[in-house]
């Protein structure tokens, strides 16, 4: 899930868009509601997190261009414009969620992957592909009943290519899902991620590789 941080704090913006990853999404951080706006022109995002008040005006004016634009997007403003007033503003301007400053990053996390799994189609909370098992909610992944430790990356890579079992993933589709503009897609980033996954599953090895295309969780697996 790929989300957009829109924090012109230098301090805070950071720290925000490390804690998402860390938790793993992927992330990218714009100061600016011009920024922002070009970032969402180009890149598909799972969830916006805005600040209100940056250089350039406030971020509902972002917001209400793109719910007129039809865009269904999930806005979570997070702001120290904490007044009723302020918090009702949001949500007429077509706001999702609210969070006011100081907050939780805990309670940050899963207000945005709240948010963004109610984009996504309905899935089961528990991915099962031959002896894996995925556990979505408490970030859990077994084989043949052994408990393995995976990175936020490594886990969303995996879940990735669960959901598409028996189908090719290209290494296009991994980097748009999995990694923000702080990565570099034209380098083996994918290759490096996938052989990493590989050995932490262990043999027999259930990811295929299609050569010059990408990768596929095979139906043997």
């Amino acid at each position: 899930m790929r989300v957009l941080v829109l924090e012109d704090d230098l301090e805070l913006g950071p720290v925000v868009a490390d804690r998402l990853r860390d938790a793993g999404f992927a992330v990218d951080l714009a100061r600016t509601l011009a920024e922002a706006d070009l970032k969402l022109s180009v890149n598909r995002y799972d969830c916006v997190v805005a600040d209100r008040s940056v250089p350039d005006g406030d971020s509902l004016t972002l917001l209400a261009a793109q719910r007129r634009a039809g865009s269904v997007l999930p806005f979570l403003l997070l702001t120290a414009l904490d007044a009723i007033a302020d918090r009702v503003a949001g949500f007429e301007h077509g706001a999702d969620d609210y969070l006011v400053k100081p907050f939780a990053f805990a309670e940050l996390v899963v207000r945005v992957r709240a948010l963004c799994r109610r984009e996504q189609p309905a899935r089961p909370s528990v991915l099962r592909a031959g002896d894996l098992e995925l556990d979505l909610p408490r970030r859990r992944v077994t084989r043949a009943g052994v408990l393995l430790s995976l990175s936020a990356k490594e886990f969303a890579v995996l879940e990735l290519l669960m959901l598409r079992a028996g189908e090719v993933v290209t290494r296009s589709e991994l980097i748009e899902s999995c990694w923000d503009e702080a990565s570099e897609p034209m380098s083996n980033v994918v290759d490096v991620l996938i052989g990493q996954v590989r050995r932490r599953l262990g043999p027999p090895d259930p990811i295929a590789t299609v050569r010059g295309v990408g990768y596929r969780l095979g139906d043997e697996a």
